[in-house]
């Protein structure tokens, strides 16, 4: 197998981060995520995707939809046994109607039911508040605050820790707050080069998803590294970067395994 020359390895981890960005941009463009007609869609589905597919996720939007209840209203409105029984498709739905119905009932008390007064509040604040809140972790609280709110957070899954580990830059079970703080770090020194040109990105042929009004929502340059960046680590993820039997010789980053990474042996063992 094929490995980059020594000399023209990024130097240090926060530069392989930002090179990877570089790479995968170049290579298959804007991923257009978050898929969702509005703000309060990608909410619905940041706590519907915990733990299940996101083709699970789409049948119980599709269902939600077709209701009339894929909103604020709706949510509020609707029964929660009959919400249950239109997100069956996602898994733990029983679970996941009660946190729904949670976070309307936080919105409504704290914000009298206002996202934009929501999302007003400084960063900081606000994922906290989040983080209080039933059934929310540090991945659906961030994935609320990049994709709805447009604040500059990483979002960490479980595709960015296999990748990070994979290719030796932090381990698989580095604690949350230190991966995201290394991603947002990495990504934020970014040249101003490259925060100019990211919102000029094409739409790859490989992106996961066709064009949104989420996806194109106004936000700053940092945040937009952040949105394209897991993006295409959810690309890689998915495609290449598989939890068994991953397809090293095909990835955009293969030219940047280390040679000790599990995966490169793995890779080697299917040709």
């Amino acid at each position: 197998m094929m490995k980059q020359p020594p000399d023209v390895r990024p130097s240090s981890k926060e530069e392989q981060l930002r090179t990877y960005y570089k790479t995968l941009s170049r290579a298959w463009g804007c991923q257009h995520w978050w898929p969702a007609r509005s703000r309060f869609e990608v909410i619905v589905g940041a706590f519907l995707t915990q733990n299940t597919s996101w083709t699970n996720v789409e049948r119980a939007l599709g269902q939600l939809r077709a209701a009339g209840a894929l909103n604020l209203r709706g949510i509020r409105n609707t029964p929660v046994e009959e919400l249950e029984k239109m997100i069956r498709s996602s898994g733990y739905f029983r679970q996941k109607a009660r946190r729904l119905k949670s976070f309307i009932a936080f919105l409504d008390e704290r914000y009298g039911g206002s996202l934009d007064r929501m999302f007003a509040q400084p960063t900081g604040t606000l994922r906290n508040q989040l983080l209080a809140l039933n059934g929310v972790g540090p991945e659906t609280a961030d994935s609320i605050l990049l994709y709805a709110g447009q604040h500059a957070v990483f979002v960490v899954d479980a595709y960015t820790r296999r990748i990070l580990d994979r290719h030796a830059i932090l381990a698989a079970e580095t604690p949350y707050e230190e991966m995201r703080s290394f991603c947002e770090r990495a990504l934020a020194e970014s040249s101003p080069a490259l925060r100019s040109r990211n919102r000029k990105l094409r739409s790859g042929s490989n992106a996961s998803h066709p064009p949104s009004p989420m996806s194109r929502a106004k936000r700053e340059p940092l945040a937009q590294i952040y949105n394209d960046m897991h993006g295409l680590i959810v690309g890689v993820g998915k495609h290449y970067c598989l939890k068994t039997k991953p397809k090293c010789d095909r990835c955009p980053l293969q030219k940047f395994l280390p040679e000790t990474s599990p995966a490169t042996y793995v890779s080697k063992d299917r040709q």
